[in-house]
């Protein structure tokens, strides 16, 4: 199997590595439902002591409707990383449409409090089932 490929953002130190993957087997084209998995690294490359406290993501499917997701942590947690640790989770995606876009910021605080709203790197959700039409 191939790797997928990764797209990165980083701010203030704290690098965001994402990488996604198209899931055919839960996926059901006939029906319009696509589903991808998103696999993320959070990386403190800083000097200060972060927790990520908040997600916000935009969702793009290929029509170029917007979808916003708001919600506490990931994955249910709130990680704490201190300098050179880093957090790693899957989740995934579902879209009406064979393609789409993602992207988005977390917003991390350090220990006086001090909020860091950091870049989540744009990245395509891209199936087989896209049909490619020239510009």
């Amino acid at each position: 199997m191939a790797k997928a490929a990764a797209y990165e953002a980083e701010t203030e130190g704290v690098l965001v590595r994402v990488r996604p993957a198209f899931i055919e087997q839960e996926s059901s084209p006939e029906d319009d439902k696509f589903l991808w998995a998103y696999h993320v690294e959070i990386e403190n490359r800083g000097g200060r002591t972060l927790q990520l406290m908040t997600r916000h993501w935009r969702i793009t499917d290929g029509d170029g409707r917007l979808q916003e997701v708001r919600g506490d942590g990931v994955v249910g947690q709130q990680p704490v990383l201190r300098p050179g640790a880093s957090f790693e989770y899957t989740s995934g995606c579902p879209l009406a449409t064979p393609s789409g876009l993602m992207q988005g910021t977390y917003t991390l605080h350090d220990r006086e409090g001090e909020s860091l709203i950091v870049q989540i790197p744009v990245f395509p959700l891209d199936s087989p089932y896209e049909t490619r039409r020239p510009n």
